[in-house]
């Protein structure tokens, strides 16, 4: 008797659970009158010089393919906005255009990954790094981070993790669930660790432009001998309101990028050339949009972390990205059920931080890409919530 083809399937990826993120959002999805703060996607429309720079494209008939590693001009610009907002040198040779950041996180993987390598992954973080880490072979090593540092990568604990199979650190800071950063002493702490390693650094800096702090997002590429081992991961969804463009890219030393741009000639051929279009129009004329943006959820910012102190739920202040991480530990109820249940009985819809590592249970991911009466709504259902318990 022949097999069905699901009995057929990869083992390493059926057995990967669903994204817990977005568990809570099929229900609520069904639901009338929800009001979420849950996905981590800006409110704001992509500005219409960008919009019109993707129209214009269109209109003079650029619908063919790029090359590629993308447009040579936008490839350009990308090196120019790194060395103009970072401080970082780097030339087109060092570029590639993805379709979204996720897929530089992937092919960044999977260029350097061999069957048995480990993945050092800190957490609470995004939900795509084991997965992908798994998917390409490498066993993920996950790091747990402690709120009482600030939920941030320590030497000490980088040390620890370290094995002689381990090929890849990811580094996502700004961090998505928590907001943490990692200041440049803090960078070079960790740098000092890996100087005597192998290890490659993949840099997930897609919330670089989004700190709240008179402290600038420091790339570790700046610290001295990380740059030669260091993979940057970026796009324009987050700094740019960009996700549904779905444009990213992938920064590293010229042999590695080479090897980045065949996996991507395989899978993908070329990133969108419309969005190519309209993200050399955001690179070029799109600094002031980002503080405008950032200005706004800087407000935000401090109006959701007050808002649950406020409540009793201890919040740790965010400094980057637009997310907080409010400790609902002392309503004992799991990060899971306490979602469910003000899903259901306030229509709010927040992500249990357990989604996001085992370090985060015991929080929730609550997102402040939201206008403020959405989320003075949000924290009023909150609060009606937490009084009937």
């Amino acid at each position: 008797m022949t097999k069905r083809p699901e009995d057929q399937l990869n083992t390493v990826l059926t057995s990967l659970p669903p994204s817990g993120i977005r568990k809570l959002f099929d229900i609520a999805s069904t639901m009338e009158g929800v009001v979420s703060l849950g996905i981590g996607e800006p409110d704001f429309i992509t500005p219409w010089h960008i919009r019109n720079a993707g129209i214009r494209s269109l209109e003079k008939g650029k619908t063919q393919y790029t090359a590629n590693a993308g447009l040579a001009e936008l490839r350009k610009a990308v090196a120019a906005y790194l060395k103009r907002r970072f401080g970082l040198e780097y030339s087109e040779k060092n570029v590639l255009i993805t379709v979204g950041g996720s897929e530089a996180i992937d092919v960044a993987m999977r260029a350097f990954i061999r069957p048995g390598d480990e993945v050092i992954v800190p957490q609470p973080s995004f939900v795509c790094y084991g997965p992908l880490a798994a998917m390409a072979g490498a066993k993920p090593v996950y790091i747990d981070l402690d709120r009482d540092n600030g939920f941030k990568l320590t030497p000490e604990a980088l040390k620890a993790a370290i094995t002689d199979r381990t090929k890849l650190l990811v580094l996502p800071f700004p961090n998505n669930p928590t907001g943490s950063i990692l200041k440049e002493s803090e960078l070079r702490a960790i740098a000092d660790v890996l100087r005597d390693t192998d290890v490659i650094v993949l840099a997930d800096e897609i919330y670089a432009e989004l700190t709240y702090t008179d402290r600038r997002h420091v790339s570790i590429a700046s610290i001295e001998g990380m740059k030669e081992r260091t993979v940057i991961v970026s796009g324009f969804s987050k700094a740019y309101a960009m996700t549904g463009w779905r444009l990213g890219y992938a920064v590293s030393p010229e042999p590695v990028n080479a090897v980045l741009t065949k996996l991507h000639q395989y899978a993908i051929m070329c990133a969108p050339t419309m969005s190519q279009y309209a993200a050399l129009e955001a690179l070029n004329e799109g600094d002031g949009d980002i503080e405008d943006m950032r200005r706004e959820y800087n407000y935000r910012r401090k109006l959701i972390v007050k808002g649950f102190n406020d409540l009793g739920l201890k919040c740790f202040e965010p400094e980057g990205a637009f997310y907080c991480f409010p400790d609902i530990s002392s309503t004992g109820l799991s990060s899971d059920d306490f979602c469910q249940k003000l899903l259901q009985e306030e229509k709010v819809a927040l992500v249990p931080g357990g989604a996001f590592g085992r370090s985060g249970e015991g929080f929730v991911r609550a997102s402040y890409a939201y206008s403020a009466e959405h989320i003075k709504t949000a924290l009023e259902r909150v609060g009606r919530f937490l009084n009937k318990l």
